[in-house]
């Protein structure tokens, strides 16, 4: 079978297209032929480990797995004696970010646990598009922000992939969102249902005094202190992504920030979740919200492809077609 793989730990250009064996299914796993994939910051840090705790969990010296990707959807082509949910035939989406496999192939393996079936009325592409940026908004929001109904949220990076899917949510959620981003992206976050924008290169939002119950860090460097000013007395700030530095910054200061009974300061680690995709896909099916795509790759345009997520200018997914 036809897939990307990196042997070193650097710019797209290590990316090789090879022909490798088609994986078989171990007892609890589903074998898919996979027809797409999505890219995220995750899949730029695990290229380039420009977050040095990737080499932590994902190989000290070069990659642990040789193929990239988190995100898949397609179908079901061979399960495992042990496997209940699926059969050869369906059509499953998810997230196998750690699983020990990628999805930049033309065939994957992923335990049944990670995978959820596509319902009808939504297209494979849509699908993949959904599985880490959906959950880590959704968890963001959910678990870690206490998200209810007219609290208000300020969405720092929310042009891209989970700050698009953050504003749905939030707005599904029935609060007051408020989403940063640039000028030619502030259509497209209030065509998602925000009701205020800021375009962060004419205004800093830490320094209007206004107070936000939840801010999600997507991207955008601020010092903790700013966040700090710009939160309610109860308020949360959730790190999801943004410069090495900010994230280093959040592990390292984040529980000094904090205190037990008034504003909180955390780093999200997104938790696939069936649940979760259940949730998010339904929602979808309903039209309650919607995937937002910005570009789609072949699987041998790849180095383009994560040329074009690297500049960080995407407005919602970024799809590389397989089958």
């Amino acid at each position: 079978m036809k897939a990307v793989i990196y042997k070193k730990y650097g710019p797209p250009e290590n990316l090789q297209f090879v022909e490798i064996d088609k994986p078989l299914p171990k007892e609890n796993e589903v074998l898919i032929k996979v027809h797409a994939s999505s890219l995220n910051a995750f899949d730029w840090h695990m290229l380039t480990a420009d977050i040095f705790f990737v080499r932590l969990f994902g190989g000290l010296t070069k990659p642990r797995t040789p193929i990239l990707g988190a995100d898949v959807a397609g179908t079901v082509e061979a399960i495992g004696s042990s496997v209940v949910q699926f059969k050869p035939g369906d059509t499953v989406f998810g997230d196998l970010a750690m699983s020990g496999n990628g999805t930049l192939c033309e065939y994957t393996i992923a335990p049944e646990n990670r995978l959820h079936k596509v319902p009808k009325g939504v297209s494979l592409d849509d699908a993949a598009a959904v599985p880490m940026a959906g959950v880590t908004a959704l968890q963001a929001l959910r678990e870690q922000g206490n998200i209810s109904k007219g609290k208000k949220v300020l969405i720092n990076g929310a042009s891209g992939g989970v700050g698009t899917f953050a504003i749905q949510l939030a707005k599904v959620f029935e609060a007051e969102v408020t989403a940063v981003c640039s000028t030619q992206n502030q259509k497209l976050a209030k065509d998602l249902g925000a009701d205020f924008t800021i375009d962060y290169k004419k205004e800093d939002f830490t320094k209007n005094e206004k107070k936000y119950d939840i801010i999600l860090g997507v991207n955008g460097y601020h010092p903790l202190k700013d966040y700090r000013d710009s939160l309610t007395d109860q308020g949360v700030y959730v790190a999801i992504g943004g410069s090495p530095k900010q994230m280093s910054e959040i592990r390292m200061q984040g529980p000094f920030f904090s205190s037990k009974k008034g504003k909180k300061f955390t780093a999200l680690f997104t938790q696939p979740k069936g649940q979760d995709l259940e949730f998010l896909i339904s929602l979808i099916k309903e039209k309650k919200i919607k995937v937002v795509i910005d570009k789609k790759f072949k699987l041998h345009e790849i180095i383009e492809a994560f040329h074009y997520l690297g500049k960080g200018h995407a407005q919602g997914k970024v799809i590389v077609n397989v089958n």
